[in-house]
């Protein structure tokens, strides 16, 4: 009998370690944009602002149909956008990241067309394209917030 009540303690012990090791706090998902976070995603925000200001010349080369520079300008200077737009996106609330990505996604897939349509020197295009990436693009910067 002795022995049993020593299995039984022993049980116990472990059964109550398993449980309070087990449960703890919730982590919780944040629904709105702290100060802190809101000036964290100002870092992200400032080059690609600063990429938004370089579609002026894209659309000026589309223009003018120069379709050298044009598919130069897209795979050279606006190249690292991708890059930055991913960053920003990861760094926003969930229930904005997938739009934000799915916002990134489309707007390179109108750079592909860009770039296709340069390559088959098809103004017309090209330029319904560039407002296509517009509209993503600025869809994409009111995401976040400022």
């Amino acid at each position: 009998m002795p022995r049993l009540r020593s299995i039984i303690s022993l049980v116990l012990v472990l059964v109550t370690t398993l449980l309070v090791s087990c449960s703890g706090p919730q982590a919780t998902i944040p629904t709105v944009y702290s100060p802190q976070k809101i000036e964290q995603l100002q870092v992200y925000i400032q080059p690609i602002e600063g990429f938004r200001q370089k579609m002026s010349v894209l659309q000026d080369l589309i223009a003018d149909k120069n379709w050298v520079d044009t598919r130069t300008y897209i795979h050279g200077p606006l190249g690292q956008l991708r890059q930055e737009m991913v960053g920003l996106s990861r760094n926003l609330l969930p229930k904005d990241q997938e739009k934000a990505k799915q916002l990134a996604k489309n707007l390179f897939v109108h750079f592909e067309r860009i770039d296709a349509a340069a390559k088959e020197k098809d103004a017309s295009l090209a330029a319904n394209q560039f407002q296509e990436a517009l509209k993503d693009f600025d869809a994409f910067l009111n995401i976040v917030p400022s």
